[in-house]
């Protein structure tokens, strides 16, 4: 069997350098302990890059994007800082047994034995760029050396009892909170999270991180930090820090590594203390493009063809989290225009448009739903955008609003799009009014998209194919069981929305007046062209766009 080459044979047959060069380089490393690879680099003879394509190709050991991948500090626990500082050696997962590590130097067995022993595990060795791991490393041990902080600013007067409230004012201000506080934030924005999840448990706090609608676990802060690090986060939101028994909501801005972003913050006592849940707002102008909201040719046909009508009722309905909102403010922002009065009322304000009246409802001041929009209606308005209909107080004004010539669009919690049609008569509205007055309902999931980088094809069971309707030797894609950096081995990056658009016409509105089920209705909508949540999401299966497993758990 053949010697594998070494790598300073491989850079010369590459004619990335010469013997020459080589042979120095071998001289002066008997005068330090430096690696060939990295006095090479030093000494300007090759890019990091090309020694990393060597190093891969030598040692068949793949190179990961430090940049793509969602750093987690909970895994310094694994290897110690001095180590990971001396190896340059990132932990970066824990999967099927073994911890994934970046390193710059993975061919350095004894950098490898020496981690394997410390963390107790077996050690999978990924090559990355020096710069990236240096970045990294601040990253995943500024999480411990904050946690350090706060543990000994905060030691001296924890006693188990909550802290004065000077005291407490004092301590939010402290840098080892800030830092942790900052900590929490950067890691939500760099794992593209949606939400943060701020829980106190009977002996330590847990951050939890909400990617792509599936919670993970992100850190763990002290038990003592509980009451500095909630107070901070009620504070930046403008909240009260003296009442910790009753429900509080808010929200700041904050501009993270360059990205603006918007955060709804809400407060709920439980027995173990105040939890957090921190909304991140997506400010992209691109998710207010109805163009790339994901809608199928036929869906995005009738979706415009919904929101130019004149005046009427217009619903967008699904669960929380299913980007009600954003499908709405897409449609707002088609329909700005100068010519327009758009006015608007929610609770709260998620994206804030240029040219459109946006108004904050607030239930303790009397600015409830039903009350301003009275008053929306004294304003001359030619569109009304309802952050949601809740009562049938909202639902009688904006039928009123309808039927006086205004286009109402708004949100309603249903599970289907004719369903929701049931949903407003339950509520009082009569049969003939809801007929006459909605013009359209969008029904719409989320589903995580497939990761393009390890998605697989493979030939589906039979549950599957009966499900999909497809041949016996047609394949589907699924989330690949290799590891990946691009979506930090979870085989789904982002999200992507699938849709059900019911139109109501003649035919179906004389359907409602005269009570027909919903069964009926739907019937008559799918022989005229209606596309269903399923069979959207059938659609996007057989694109590769997502997997059976991503439809079936939020639809079927």
């Amino acid at each position: 069997m053949a010697a594998k080459k070494k790598i300073g044979e491989i850079l010369v047959e590459f004619n990335y350098i010469t013997e020459e060069q080589l042979k120095q380089v071998i001289d002066n490393q008997e005068n330090n302990d430096k690696r060939l690879g990295e006095l090479l680099v030093e000494n300007g003879y090759i890019s990091e890059d090309e020694l990393n394509q060597v190093l891969e190709f030598q040692l068949g050991i793949p190179f990961v994007d430090l940049s793509k991948f969602s750093l987690n500090p909970g895994l310094a626990e694994y290897i110690p800082e001095q180590l990971a500082r001396k190896y340059q050696a990132v932990p970066l997962e824990m999967s099927r047994g073994k911890l994934k590590v970046a390193m710059t130097d993975p061919s350095d067995l004894v950098a490898v034995d020496d981690l394997e022993r410390a963390a107790n595990e077996k050690i999978e060795p990924v090559i990355a760029n020096r710069k990236d791991v240096k970045r990294a490393l601040g990253v995943i041990y500024s999480a411990n050396e904050d946690t350090a902080d706060v543990f000994e600013s905060l030691n001296d007067y924890q006693s188990g009892d909550d802290p004065e409230l000077d005291e407490l004012k004092a301590m939010v201000e402290d840098a080892p909170i800030v830092r942790l506080t900052n900590l929490i934030i950067n890691q939500a924005v760099q794992m593209r999270a949606s939400d943060i999840h701020i829980e106190p448990q009977s002996e330590k706090v847990r951050i939890r991180y909400r990617v792509d609608g599936v919670l993970q676990h992100g850190l763990d802060a002290p038990k003592y930090s509980q009451a500095a690090l909630i107070s901070r986060l009620k504070i930046m939101a403008d909240l009260d820090i003296t009442k910790r028994r009753i429900p509080q909501d808010g929200r700041v801005q904050l501009s993270v590594s360059g990205i603006e972003v918007d955060m709804r913050v809400s407060s709920l006592p439980t027995i173990f203390g105040e939890k957090i849940v921190i909304r991140l707002l997506n400010r992209d102008d691109e998710l207010l493009d109805i163009d790339k909201l994901g809608f199928q040719e036929n869906n995005l046909e009738r979706f415009k063809k919904l929101i130019k009508k004149p005046y009427g009722i217009f619903l967008l309905t699904g669960p929380t989290g299913s980007g009600k909102s954003t499908t709405l403010f897409a449609a707002l922002n088609q329909l700005n225009d100068i010519e327009k009065n758009i006015v608007t009322i929610e609770d709260p304000v998620e994206y804030q448009l240029d040219g459109v009246n946006q108004v904050q409802a607030k239930k303790n001041t009397g600015l409830t739903f039903a009350n301003t929009l009275r008053s929306i209606l004294r304003q001359d308005p030619d569109i009304i955008m309802v952050g949601e209909i809740r009562d049938q107080e909202t639902a009688q004004i904006a039928v009123r609003a309808a039927l006086t010539g205004h286009l109402v669009l708004s949100t309603l919690h249903t599970n289907d799009s004719v369903s929701t049609i049931t949903r407003l008569i339950d509520m009082g509205i009569p049969p003939y009014l809801v007929g006459s007055t909605v013009i359209g309902v969008v029904a719409q999931r989320l589903v995580r998209k497939l990761c393009d980088d390890c998605k697989v094809k493979y030939k589906p069971g039979p549950e599957e194919k009966m499900f999909l309707d497809i041949d016996e030797d047609e394949e589907i894609y699924k989330a690949g069981e290799n590891h990946c950096d691009n979506c930090n081995s979870t085989g789904y990056k982002g999200r992507v929305a699938i849709h059900e658009v019911f139109l109501v016409d003649e035919k179906i509105e004389e359907m409602i007046t005269k009570s027909a089920s919903e069964a009926e209705m739907k019937k008559y909508a799918k022989e005229n062209g209606m596309i269903t949540l399923t069979e959207d999401g059938k659609d996007k299966v057989e694109k590769g766009l997502t997997s059976y497993q991503e439809v079936a758990r939020l639809i079927i």
